[in-house]
């Protein structure tokens, strides 16, 4: 786990044990948890033209900040319940992406990958 990764673990094992909530924190209920304030974080954006940050505005963009807090919070923890080193599955992720969508064939086209092989 990459060394910032590491201190939001840390931090947030500490906020968790000095509350004694270990106990709530499955990996199901963190699951459940996450999928939530992904929903939250996406609440921002609805009816929104696009979205971009300009378009929110200071304090709906602080509210999004506060939102994608939230979803890392729960992510690094089911990691860190699970043991998942989190920075190694995304380096793992990133080459099963590039094998899955070559660079060459799939520039400025956003279909899946299932959809673009002839």
């Amino acid at each position: 786990m990459s060394n910032d990764l590491t201190v939001i673990r840390d931090t947030v094992r500490t906020f968790v044990e000095e509350r004694d909530w270990d106990q709530f924190h499955t990996p199901k209920n963190l699951a459940c948890a996450l999928s939530v304030e992904v929903a939250e974080l996406l609440e921002h954006f609805q009816w929104l033209q696009s979205g971009q940050r300009d378009e929110l505005g200071q304090a709906k963009l602080e509210q999004v900040r506060h939102e994608m807090a939230d979803v890392m919070v729960y992510l690094v923890r089911l990691a860190d319940k699970l043991d998942v080193d989190l920075g190694a599955a995304v380096i793992e992720k990133m080459a099963l992406n590039r094998a899955k969508y070559p660079a060459d064939l799939v520039r400025g086209d956003a279909r899946k990958y299932d959809e673009y092989k002839a």
